[in-house]
């Protein structure tokens, strides 16, 4: 038939993106760019640009963002989009107190501060956002990425029959069985998508996709999590499908506690990223699905800089624990219960660092105990993913700035309790930078001591897996991993 089965690995508690007042999770956010456009999108080195504004403009001091509509644009219903309908979705965004509502705020002091001082809207093609300092620009820009636009009078109905101007109109969501099923939208404002059926099930568990990709149920699969490298190679090798691999930006990296000893001492830190064979892991346990990192941003990223590199040297991580005087003191790695991925890379990285004289000893425990501990700074090593965040460089701020040490204020993310004046400023004046080519050289100054330090240690940058039924074509995942390309995709007829 003319329908395309797309499988979601993740699950898929609201439609509403824009009003939740909780997390909507990664598969309502894939679901939201089928359905909708947000006024600023990321290009392919992160750098963030017009997707229904054509054209952004700053003014001289920094407080006044400025964004030109693109015309011809039409909602699901026929209606023409316009800057009403902008003034309704943030009208609506903020009454709803939503979770993305609060992320265009932040704690300063005792006080929240938010980003935008007020709107205007001089005709039905120009918003105007008014900012309380010009160091918001940057975090309105990131923010907007997520906010789709919905036509005004729209917000009671967003939650069972969504409306955007993306490239696909919803038809049904039934909850029951997890399906979505979408229709092309013809007059979509970048050319209607070539596929003009689309049903979207979730599909979470590993053997239910395995099983449904083989028999022709499933005719795509984005970011297929569920699956072990080991079942992805007996996709390529069995040859039924097609197997895509592209280049991701999100990144796997070890924590490290800089305020636990022994890791207080940032030889001993040294040694650990000196220790691990990450090649190898690669290699041999990720069947070469993925890149090695050696920062936390993407290569792909206009901030980019390798800093300090931390090769396989296990002599050199032998010397350094010398140095550091080092006693077998014993170093607790924990990490996410019933990750069998995690798990299996954990333990090369418990032998290697073993094989350097280190004392390291596996806890897992189960996912909000271990988010809870890692607020608290109850670790000293553990290991997750950064997905999405790592792409815009003010995440080093995020990680590694000590206003953002939690119990001070913060909203993130520096679990590590990582302390350097000199970082703290350099990672201020960057955000505070209206030149780009300036702030990028106080980003990669910063990396540069950052990496130095160690507070945390870059693994690497998993791929971008997409299988396909035979009769798909087309297929161009960006580095975000996000359900762009699907509009893109062809169908054989």
């Amino acid at each position: 038939t003319g329908v395309v089965t797309v499988a979601l690995s993740d699950q898929l508690n609201t439609l509403d993106t824009l009003t939740s007042t909780a997390a909507s999770g990664s598969g309502a956010e894939r679901v939201r760019t089928l359905i909708f456009n947000t006024l600023v999108r990321k290009d392919a080195q992160f750098n963030y640009t017009g997707e229904l504004a054509k054209d952004i403009t700053f003014s001289d001091d920094g407080l006044a963002v400025k964004m030109t509509l693109r015309d011809s644009v039409k909602f699901h219903n026929g209606k023409p989009f316009t800057s009403s309908d902008v003034k309704y979705t943030f009208d609506q965004l903020f009454a709803s107190n939503s979770f993305k509502a609060k992320a265009f705020s932040e704690r300063v002091g005792d006080q929240t501060e938010q980003y935008i001082k007020s709107m205007d809207f001089p005709d039905d093609k120009s918003v105007i956002f008014n900012l309380n300092k010009p160091s918001y620009r940057h975090k309105l820009l990131a923010n907007l990425v997520a906010i789709p636009i919905i036509p005004e009078g729209s917000v009671s109905e967003q939650a069972t029959k969504p409306t955007g101007t993306g490239p696909y109109k919803f038809i049904s969501y039934d909850s029951g069985q997890n399906i979505v099923e979408f229709e092309a939208f013809d007059d979509y404002w970048e050319g209607a998508p070539k596929i003009k059926r689309l049903r979207v099930k979730v599909l979470r568990d590993a053997s239910s996709l395995q099983a449904e990709l083989q028999n022709g149920a499933v005719d795509i699969a984005p970011l297929p999590t569920s699956l072990t490298p080991d079942n992805i190679n007996q996709f390529e090798k069995g040859g039924q499908v097609n197997v895509y691999k592209f280049d991701g930006s999100n990144i796997q990296y070890i924590g490290l506690n800089t305020t636990s000893p022994p890791l207080d001492d940032k030889r001993i830190r040294q040694a650990i990223a000196y220790a691990i064979d990450r090649n190898k892991i690669i290699q041999e346990l990720l069947s070469n699905q993925a890149k090695i990192a050696y920062s936390i941003l993407p290569p792909q990223s206009w901030a980019y800089s390798e800093g300090t590199k931390y090769e396989f040297d296990p002599e050199k991580a032998k010397k350094l624990l010398q140095e550091a005087g080092y006693k077998n003191q014993p170093i607790k790695f924990k990490y996410q219960a019933g990750n069998s991925a995690y798990n299996l890379y954990a333990q090369a990285i418990q032998s290697s660092l073993s094989n350097i004289g280190l004392n390291v000893q596996i806890e897992t425990i189960d996912t909000s105990t271990l988010q809870q501990q890692l607020e608290q700074g109850q670790f000293q090593m553990n290991t997750g993913i950064w997905i999405g965040g790592n792409q815009d460089p003010i995440f080093l701020r995020d990680l590694f700035s000590t206003d953002y040490i939690p119990g001070k204020n913060a909203r993130c993310c520096n679990r590590g309790r990582y302390s350097n004046p000199q970082v703290d400023l350099l990672l201020t004046n960057a955000i505070n930078e209206l030149d780009p080519q300036k702030a990028k050289e106080f980003y990669i100054k910063a990396w540069d001591l950052i990496s130095q330090d160690v507070p945390l240690i870059p693994l690497w940058y998993p791929s971008n897996i997409v299988i396909t039924s035979k009769r798909i074509g087309n297929i161009q995942m960006n580095a975000s991993g996000d359900w762009s390309f699907i509009k893109n995709a062809t169908l054989a007829q």
